[in-house]
């Protein structure tokens, strides 16, 4: 089991969400990554993509399947992880730190207040 920050917010989708301020990163779990497998490509949505809470905003392509990813708050894509590009096995390697999909502006923080801590995460995955 990697070690799940417990500062960050969980979805039933399996992604994370880290806010700092009116900015947050968002990637997948440890879990979903272990799930999917070796990652071979990431697709990420364009800096300024508006992003709708549980609406799919990127995919992930592993070996044996491609899965979407789910906004886990509305907002702007402010950043992308380019280093994904050539190297998407980071997110296999790293999934909360290294392997972050997008950086988003919130369009609503309170959307946080929803989401799991990581105990109620690691207690839905049987961790």
């Amino acid at each position: 089991m990697s070690d799940y920050p417990e500062t960050y917010r969980y979805t039933r989708n399996h992604e994370w969400i880290a806010a700092e301020g009116d900015t947050a990163r968002v990637g997948i779990t440890d879990y979903a990554q272990g799930e999917l497998g070796d990652i071979i490509f990431v697709e990420l949505p364009a800096v300024g993509a508006q992003l709708k809470q549980d609406e799919p905003f990127a995919s992930i392509e592993a070996v044996k399947s491609v899965e979407e990813v789910f906004a886990p708050a509305d907002g702007e894509v402010i950043a992308v992880n380019e280093d994904l590009d050539g190297a998407p096995e980071t997110v296999n390697q790293s999934p909360f730190s290294d392997g972050w999909l997008v950086e988003i502006r919130l369009a609503d923080a309170g959307q946080l207040d929803g989401l799991m801590d990581r105990d109620a995460y690691l207690a839905m995955v049987g961790e």
